[in-house]
């Protein structure tokens, strides 16, 4: 049986049509692969590109550290007493200039003495009285007791008379009390300084009435030596034992400077002083003078000295309880004070030293940057990279960090610059001028502030700082087109 044939049989040229407009996946996949080389390549030749950053850098030393505990305290003198007058009457004088040092003893104030003075005078006058008849009442008792013996008077008279002579014998001792309080008010008519210290505002004035009910006439504080209070921590109790048990535990006192903590030093000063100063002497003549006087002498300047200097003291006072509504631990530490740079009721920040710990790993406060995982550094390599590293920070003192964990001695960390760092990125050291150096490209040309010889890392194609030496400031060089 034969079929009938259905159509034309395809012939084996219009095959190899029909497979070229749909191509195999392999192909697909093949070209897919070229263009994700393609872009690594395109992106790691960016990266190359990239010039470096320029950073500062420190290294990690070993230091002997002390350990500090730091608090706010306030200054309060180590004696104080508040002047009142014991007697009433009319100021006289004020024998003192209010703000003025006084010591134990000195006159103050005078109170008007007259009353004081009669009233003094009749208690003598009366007291003298007194005992006259005293005498004689002792003479009337040895001579009836004489009589009595030899039966001329009744025993019943010579007790009379032995009565008598005892009645005014204590009448001579209650004037003779009256006669001590007499004198007593009339030498506190004169008032004088019961300590030594400085005295505060006068608070009566000549010829102002005061009374012996308690008025206040002025207000004496001992300021050197001076106490400053401070609490620290319950939780540091155990450590304040350990090593302050024997005592002479050094305190460092420092008044708050307000705003100007936050400025230069050179510019932050309190205080006056007039005179001129020896580190501004200048061998030309001074900007905006004439030069035909150059040889006349400059007026005295006036220079400022700084006030808020730390003072240094020891620990003097330990409570002997916890206040439990604060969880502190108050304490007191005694400064001789000579310069009176602590003044009564100023607040000031406070350092006690512990201990000195040897050989701890510090490195600038600066170089650590805290992040979501903890605090870590960027670690300088030797290929002028840097890798970010985690670290454990013990403690801080003053401008040092303590590192517990994670560096070693002599290794270098980024200290400035560090937000413009990613892991494994180029980096260029700046030099103390502000010029970076340390990397791959050519020579920068400095301008007039530029030091000599100070060189820049480069990019690719080489690099070098901008015109005028600008710290960490760099451009790309163009090649120079050929002909």
């Amino acid at each position: 049986m034969i079929l009938p044939a259905l159509g034309p049989t395809p012939t084996p040229s219009s095959r190899p049509f029909m497979l070229s407009s749909h191509p195999p996946l392999r192909v697909l996949a093949g070209a897919a692969v070229l263009l994700v080389v393609a872009a690594g390549c395109s992106k790691k030749q960016d990266q190359k590109q990239r010039p470096p950053v320029p950073v500062s850098v420190t290294r990690v030393r070993k230091a002997d550290i002390p350990y500090t505990i730091e608090a706010n305290g306030i200054v309060t003198p180590m004696q104080g007493s508040t002047v009142s007058a014991q007697v009433s009457g009319v100021v006289k004088r004020v024998a003192f200039r209010e703000g003025q040092d006084v010591t134990q003893g000195q006159v103050l104030f005078e109170i008007d003495a007259r009353p004081y003075r009669a009233a003094y005078q009749q208690a003598v006058a009366n007291l003298a009285r007194d005992r006259a008849n005293a005498e004689n009442a002792e003479r009337e008792q040895s001579r009836y007791a004489s009589l009595a013996q030899q039966g001329y008077v009744t025993h019943e008279q010579a007790d009379q008379q032995r009565a008598s002579a005892a009645a005014t014998s204590a009448t001579v001792a209650a004037t003779q009390a009256a006669v001590e309080a007499a004198k007593f008010n009339l030498d506190n008519t004169v008032v004088r300084a019961p300590i030594s210290g400085r005295t505060g505002a006068l608070l009566v004035r000549e010829g102002n009435v005061v009374n012996a009910q308690g008025s206040q006439l002025v207000v004496i504080n001992q300021v050197s030596p001076i106490l400053v209070r401070f609490a620290i921590p319950a939780t540091q109790l155990p450590l304040l034992q350990k090593y302050g048990s024997a005592g002479g535990l050094d305190v460092v006192a420092t008044p708050n400077a307000g705003s100007g903590s936050l400025v230069d030093s050179s510019s932050a000063s309190v205080g006056l002083s007039v005179g001129g100063d020896p580190g501004s002497q200048r061998s030309g003549p001074p900007g905006g003078q004439d030069a035909t006087n150059a040889g006349t002498p400059a007026p005295a300047t006036t220079a400022l000295t700084a006030v808020n200097e730390p003072e240094h003291g020891t620990l003097f006072f330990i409570d002997n309880a916890v206040d439990t509504s604060t969880g502190t631990v108050q304490l007191k530490a005694s400064f001789p004070n000579p310069n009176r740079r602590l003044w009564a009721g100023e607040f000031v920040s406070t350092q006690l030293r512990l201990f000195v710990e040897q050989g701890a790993l510090v490195i600038p406060t600066q170089a650590v940057v805290t992040g979501q995982q903890g605090p870590y550094v960027y670690v300088v390599t030797d290929s002028n990279t840097v890798q970010q590293r985690p670290v454990t920070v013990e403690r801080t003192a003053g401008s040092l960090s303590v590192i517990a964990a994670g560096l070693r001695a002599n290794e270098q960390v980024v200290s400035e610059g560090q937000s413009r760092l990613t892991p494994n990125a180029r980096i260029s050291i700046n030099t103390p001028q502000g010029v970076p150096v340390g990397g791959a490209g050519r020579r920068g040309r400095g301008g007039p502030g530029a030091p000599a010889g100070a060189s820049a890392a480069g990019g690719a194609g080489g690099a070098a700082p901008a015109d005028g030496g600008a710290a960490g400031a760099t451009r790309s060089r163009r090649p120079t087109p050929t002909p």
